[in-house]
């Protein structure tokens, strides 16, 4: 999505780091090495939005679809939790 709205507003770019998940990608973020699209729940802490400041284009939404069929008590609530994150809603709940 990234690239396709960069290309879209006719911005030239250069990639310069492939990771291998986002924690890699994370880590280069905190380390100054370069700009990535992150979504808010994984940007890494301390990170600073900088689409404006650079007149980046706006990222588009995306659905997240989460699917399951666990029966488990514990890994219901797990799952209940990281869809509250995603969402934005608080409080998220206990899940230990």
């Amino acid at each position: 999505m990234a690239v396709r709205a960069l290309d879209e507003a006719g911005i030239s770019w250069v990639e310069v780091f492939v990771g291998g998940g986002v924690n890699a990608v994370a880590a280069a973020v905190t380390a100054g090495l370069a700009v990535a699209a992150l979504a808010r729940p994984v940007a890494p802490v301390g990170s600073v939005e900088v689409g404006a400041q650079y007149g980046l284009p706006s990222m588009p939404g995306s659905d997240v679809v989460l699917h399951s069929n666990s029966i488990d008590e514990r890994a219901k609530a797990a799952l209940r939790a990281i869809a509250a994150s995603y969402r934005g809603d608080a409080p998220v709940p206990n899940i230990t």
